[in-house]
């Protein structure tokens, strides 16, 4: 059975840091891609970052771009968001998803691209 677990979130100053976590279990023999999503009250979860299977290509979004990274440790079955530069605007709940796929998948920030979701960690920035 697949899983994917979050951890990392907390409440923050506007300007801090925080590193969310993401473990990736049950994928067997198969690669998997992965991205970050969030959700604030009263609004459609976007994507904010993907990460393709070997970890060669990222992608952002806009509004996240200069401030956040996303990083892979297929040793580790681990997904990180490094996030910078913290705005209150970034509140919100941040969801890890991914998919596997027998050779490569390109991950990116389409939700219907991933068939396996975590629970979410809270993030609050405060100004």
């Amino acid at each position: 059975e697949v899983q994917v677990v979050e951890s990392g979130g907390d409440s923050v100053q506007a300007g801090g840091s925080l590193r969310l976590s993401c473990a990736a279990s049950g994928f067997d023999d198969s690669t998997y891609c992965m991205g970050w999503f969030r959700q604030a009250p009263g609004k459609e979860r976007e994507g904010v970052a993907g990460i393709a299977s070997d970890g060669g290509d990222t992608s952002y979004a806009e509004s996240v771009k200069g401030r956040f990274t996303i990083s892979k440790d297929n040793a580790k079955n681990t997904l990180y968001l490094q996030m910078n530069s913290l705005r209150p605007e970034d509140t919100a709940m941040y969801y890890c998803a991914a998919e596997s796929a027998l050779r490569y998948c390109h991950g990116g920030q389409d939700n219907r691209a991933y068939s396996y979701w975590g629970q979410g960690t809270q993030v609050t920035v405060s100004s």
